[in-house]
């Protein structure tokens, strides 16, 4: 391997986890462009070092027929793949019975992978592989539409004439209410009451988590609304 070809598979690999990592950091994820560049950079880092000592092996096994040294190749890389797992697993945590992070720790490993590949001089096979990745994690979420599971918690007075209003909208625009948790602040007067509400509802893809919070708020009867993380 020529010195100066080290260098650029090191600035492959800093793209590569840019590229990927940029995605994750606009949304908020727990691993962003900084991590997703580290573990690139250090699975090509290993993977230089793989190839590297390959050459050496095989610079003492041509000087000397009888040495007969042997060398495990992909043995230190196989051990970038697994170590990564661990680190994908810190971004995985499970909230109110549901599992987030799976994607962010996928990025993590594909991210190490290609690490791999750039170190070890694929510079095609790396450079595919991270346009397939972007496409995947951007593209592919606006042209396969989902629904989403959305918490919202709100406030309000008049209880039956409010919950009414409430569960006719969301049957107007086609939101399934999954479930409903119910709290009340005590007061000596029914019409004094405060009520709450935390709706933890099934959202179609065409209808905005915005326009339902901002139509809610207009009602005299709802007096405060907050969305919660699922």
């Amino acid at each position: 391997m020529a010195w100066w070809e080290i260098p650029i598979r090191v600035l492959l690999a800093i793209l590569i986890g840019c590229c990927i990592g940029v995605e994750r950091e606009r949304k908020n994820r727990p691993a962003g462009m900084r991590t997703h560049v580290l573990v690139c950079v250090g699975a090509a880092l290993i993977a230089i070092i793989d190839c590297l000592n390959m050459e050496h092996v095989l610079a003492l096994n041509l000087a000397n027929s009888d040495c007969g040294v042997q060398m495990s190749m992909g043995r230190m890389s196989a051990q970038v793949v697994s170590g990564i797992g661990f680190l994908g697993a810190g971004t995985i945590f499970i909230a109110q019975k549901k599992i987030a992070g799976l994607t962010t720790a996928a990025s993590l490993w594909c991210s190490g992978c290609l690490g791999l590949a750039a170190g070890m001089g694929h510079y095609i096979l790396s450079g595919a592989g991270c346009v397939a990745v972007i496409i995947t994690l951007t593209v592919m979420q606006r042209v396969v539409k989902v629904n989403q599971i959305k918490n919202l918690e709100v406030k309000f007075i008049h209880r039956a004439e409010t919950i009414a209003f409430i569960n006719q909208y969301f049957a107007e625009i086609g939101v399934e209410v999954i479930d409903v948790d119910f709290h009340v602040e005590s007061k000596d007067k029914v019409k004094d009451r405060v009520y709450t509400n935390l709706y933890t509802l099934d959202l179609p893809s065409k209808v905005s988590y915005r326009d339902i919070v901002i139509h809610l708020s207009e009602y005299a009867n709802i007096e405060a609304i907050r969305t919660r993380n699922v």
